[in-house]
């Protein structure tokens, strides 16, 4: 068993003949993620990377039993994109897109919320589950299988704690990077919860950052039904108040926004949280160590 995404996954991409669509899915194919196919409107029945393209992603449900796809469409067509995917029947859909609108958004999430669909993203580097599927952008030769789950808003420090948890002698079972925009739509309790009932996740990693409220969420919650170590990190603590940082997301509207106060309500709800991130992955060996 793994998270979201796996070696049983059917796997398209939209945008697929595009630029980034091109180089990701190669990638993504390198690795021997299980890619079925890709959509881009009014090139189907062609071939791409040997792969055949469909004209929408019911096409690709039909013919080749499409379950999972992942978004590199421009961002003023993304959302458009994401419902497509969702209305087709996909059940999780990745959306690499950066700079989609926030109304757009706020539409998305409405229009998902009654479907039976996962949503990763946008903005994000997508999941993968090593040796079995690379749904995303992220380097993969980083990430080596393994029993820590990674749960991140920040691409880089997402590989930065996959390398390190690997040289402390671990591994990773999935890494998600839920992408830092405003609205998203997997969230980071979410992550967790779905890391805590995995048997092939045994620690977890939970990489945060200045504004907004869900590491603070996903701590109360951990407090209250987790069952494994937890080791935190929270990026932008020298952030200078009401400066967006980096990602969208990133502004802190209030107290309870900041690094500090995210670092004390995680340390209270029993997360072990780390100052530095360099500290993330032989903080977790230290902590799995003591489990055993």
């Amino acid at each position: 068993m793994s998270v979201i995404v796996n070696k049983d996954s059917k796997i398209i991409v939209q945008g697929f003949t595009g630029k980034e669509g091109t180089f990701h899915a190669e990638q993504m194919i390198m690795y021997g993620t299980p890619v079925v196919g890709g959509v881009t409107p009014g090139k189907g029945g062609e071939t791409h990377l040997g792969k055949p393209v469909f004209n929408t992603v019911q096409d690709a449900v039909n013919q080749a039993g499409a379950d999972t796809s992942i978004i590199f469409v421009p961002p003023a067509f993304a959302a458009d994109a994401i419902q497509e995917a969702a209305e087709a029947g996909i059940k999780t859909i990745v959306c690499i897109t950066e700079g989609i609108p926030i109304q757009d958004m706020v539409k998305v999430k409405e229009y998902i919320k009654d479907k039976n669909v996962r949503l990763i993203g946008p903005n994000c580097p997508g999941v993968i589950t090593p040796d079995e599927a690379k749904v995303g952008i992220m380097p993969g030769f980083v990430f080596k299988k393994g029993r820590i789950g990674i749960v991140s808003k920040s691409g880089t420090l997402t590989y930065e704690a996959a390398d390190q948890v690997v040289k402390a002698g671990l591994g990773i079972s999935t890494a998600i990077g839920i992408g830092g925009d405003p609205i998203i739509g997997t969230s980071t309790k979410e992550a967790i919860e779905l890391f805590m009932n995995d048997p092939e996740t045994d620690g977890i990693v939970m990489i945060g950052e200045i504004g907004g409220s869900l590491e603070a969420e996903a701590s109360k919650w951990y407090k209250e039904h987790g069952t494994k170590p937890v080791v935190g990190f929270i990026a932008g603590q020298t952030a200078p108040k009401g400066r967006k940082m980096g990602h969208a997301g990133a502004i802190v509207g209030g107290e309870d926004d900041t690094a500090a106060a995210k670092m004390r309500i995680m340390g209270e709800c029993g997360i072990h949280v780390v100052v530095s991130p360099a500290d993330i992955g032989k903080t977790m060996a230290e902590v799995m160590a003591k489990k055993v």
